[in-house]
């Protein structure tokens, strides 16, 4: 068997500027990955890869070559175990270039499912009908923005994801609460607090009925966290605490609720292992992204039924996603209506 491979970088703007505690961004970094078979059979996979976890535009094409020229001399899209050591032997460890891995594994798991002419979540045995509705974020803007954005969101999407870590973060609940006061409310800090903060955040943003908080310390503070989860008034979400399969048991007394996200720990594979770590240490799970397109997102719908919840916008964000994917109208992923093998995502 013969694979070639190639890779392209794409710079994206968004829709609006959108806001974290940490930064505000514009332009969304996109790679997207090809494998064709000896058939002319073609893997897509992407990511959007952050330089929170050490990456950007040039480690990511400095490295992509090496990780490519791995997937060729194996040349079998099915030995996704032998292909993902090498890559991470490529790269340099586990915790390195998790998006351009993560690229790489999606391509290949399209490909392998298009061999075998199914859609990705019946590759792994998953149920289509069992899958969480998806939230959409609200970005940290100015607080008479973020109200209107919930209310306009609220109107087709019933769960909404707010991003706070500001000296105005009550304001902008009670603000986002009157806009949108049906919803579903859920709180992503991004590490912005320190555990006393997040103790007294926990208690106004249960009485605005909020759902949970994720991450609302620090990544490195696993001590923070379980001091927020057992002294605050809401279960704790980690995100940014919990990047590869090693995080999972160091986290579980401290969290209730593991994030997991194809980019920034390596693909399709890692993110099923850290999935079924989760669950045997007793947490739930919700699955996330970055902005990036549905070369990527796709990927991520599929896994949708292994999770407690989702949050799986970040196309949407983009101000025009060069491809299309899992139909997921007001949230609701339709993983029924994938009739393509593959992923399910395809250039525009």
């Amino acid at each position: 068997m013969t694979l070639t491979t190639a890779f392209a970088w794409r710079d994206l703007p968004l829709e609006t500027p959108f806001g974290i505690s940490r930064a505000t961004t514009e332009v969304a970094g996109n790679v997207v990955v090809r494998v064709e078979d000896e058939s002319g059979r073609v893997g897509v996979g992407g990511a959007a890869p952050s330089d929170y976890y050490g990456e950007d535009r040039a480690t990511v094409e400095s490295v992509l070559p090496d990780l490519l020229a791995a997937v060729e001399a194996v040349g079998d899209p099915h030995e996704r175990q032998r292909i993902g050591e090498e890559l991470v032997t490529t790269a340099g460890g586990p915790q390195a270039s998790p998006g351009a891995r993560a690229a790489v594994d999606v391509a290949l798991h399209d490909l392998a499912c298009k061999r075998l002419d199914v859609p990705l979540y019946r590759l792994l045995g998953l149920d289509a009908t069992q899958r969480p509705t998806s939230s959409f974020t609200v970005g940290l803007d100015d607080t008479d923005r973020m109200a209107e954005r919930a209310e306009s969101a609220a109107a087709e999407y019933s769960i909404l994801k707010l991003k706070l870590g500001t000296d105005r973060d009550r304001d902008i609940v009670r603000a986002v609460r009157d806009a949108a006061p049906e919803v579903t409310l859920r709180v992503d800090a991004n590490g912005a607090w320190d555990p006393m903060e997040a103790v007294r955040m926990t208690e106004f943003l249960a009485d605005h009925g909020v759902e949970f908080v994720e991450q609302p310390v620090p990544a490195d503070d696993v001590a923070g966290l379980k001091r927020v989860r057992e002294a605050g008034e809401l279960p704790v979400a980690a995100d940014e605490s919990c990047v590869v399969p090693g995080d999972v048991p160091r986290i579980a007394e401290s969290v209730d609720i593991a994030v997991l996200k194809l980019t920034k720990s390596g693909g399709v594979g890692t993110v099923v292992e850290m999935c079924h770590a989760a669950r045997a240490c007793g947490l739930a799970v919700m699955l996330g992204c970055m902005t990036e397109t549905n070369a990527s997102i796709a990927a991520a719908a599929h896994l949708a039924p292994l999770v407690d919840y989702v949050d799986l916008d970040g196309s949407l964000l983009l101000a025009e996603d060069p491809f299309e994917g899992v139909p997921m109208p007001g949230g609701e992923i339709d993983l029924s209506a994938v009739s393509r093998a593959g992923t399910g995502a395809r250039e525009r």
